[in-house]
């Protein structure tokens, strides 16, 4: 009699990444050292998909392994399939596409910056690497390198390491505005900038969430305390937490000029000219069309 063919299971790491795609999560295999496995002829040099200048970051759609996090799919058959066995059999790890399962990923990469992460942004999920943590927002948004000392941000046209749901601690949020501004590079100090600081109001009437005390005056504070931690690359911390709060308060008529003097006189105790203040404010406000 004919003996069934045995039932070929999963290797452990395509088990994770099958897994993965079933939640909606696209997935890759990384070889030692968290490095993704090399482009195919057909696609050397990104020639196929994720090219610099794309405005719709998308999937590269050849069949085999191709330059990271648009390699990363959902699809079974191609994570299962024969062009993938052999990525499986020299896999160390499994990494995903933050930005393709409409994510964020905070990459903190020591002590210092998880510090910074708990004064500066909101609680979400977190999860425990190597040498820091990763924290994970609901919504995604361009990645950018070394927004400041020890953080990276991993989301569109990006790939990060999974790290497994039991390590994992905290109720995932929605991708906050101060994560975004980490994003913005400050304007080119040559470019000409109006001097006038307009604060400005939102429209309509009625009550604003942000007029309570205890929440404006704990993101003033809160910005107050990240210039005064500034050990390095002050005028671009002084951009980006001008850029944070106007984020969050200046579409609302929230901010007053006592709000505005004591961020100026932050920045100031710093070693920041008054001119460099006005023009960091006014170049934040135009960053956000405001």
């Amino acid at each position: 009699m004919t003996q069934p063919a045995p039932i070929r299971r999963a290797p452990g790491h395509l088990a994770v990444a099958l897994n993965l795609a079933r939640r909606g999560i696209p997935a890759l295999p990384l070889r030692a050292g968290k490095v993704p496995f090399g482009n195919c002829p057909a696609c050397r040099d990104n020639a196929c998909s994720g090219r610099p200048n794309m405005k719709t970051p998308g999937p590269c759609h050849c069949p085999r392994i191709c330059h990271a996090w648009a390699a990363a799919t959902t699809n079974p058959a191609v994570l299962s399939g024969r062009l993938w066995a052999q990525a499986w059999e020299e896999a160390q790890a499994v990494a995903y596409h933050p930005g393709g399962a409409g994510l964020t990923v905070v990459d903190l990469d020591n002590t210092e910056a998880v510090t910074w992460a708990r004064h500066t942004l909101p609680a979400t999920r977190t999860v425990r690497t190597t040498r820091g943590e990763h924290w994970i927002y609901r919504g995604a948004m361009q990645s950018a390198n070394a927004v400041r000392p020890g953080v990276d941000i991993k989301s569109h046209m990006a790939y990060a390491r999974w790290l497994g749901p039991g390590t994992g601690t905290g109720t995932m949020t929605d991708l906050p505005d101060a994560v975004r501004a980490l994003a913005v590079k400050e304007p080119s100090a040559a470019r000409p900038v109006p001097q006038v600081i307009a604060v400005p109001t939102g429209p309509g009437s009625g009550t604003c969430r942000h007029r309570s005390p205890v929440y404006l005056d704990r993101g003033i504070a809160m910005a107050e305390q990240r210039i005064a931690e500034a050990r390095s690359a002050v005028h671009t911390t002084v951009y980006r937490t001008f850029l944070a709060v106007l984020s969050a308060h200046g579409r609302c008529g929230c901010l007053t000029d006592t709000h505005v003097a004591r961020l100026f006189t932050a920045a100031q105790a710093k070693g920041e000219s008054p001119r460099h203040c006005t023009d960091a404010w006014t170049n934040a406000l135009t960053a956000l069309g405001l």
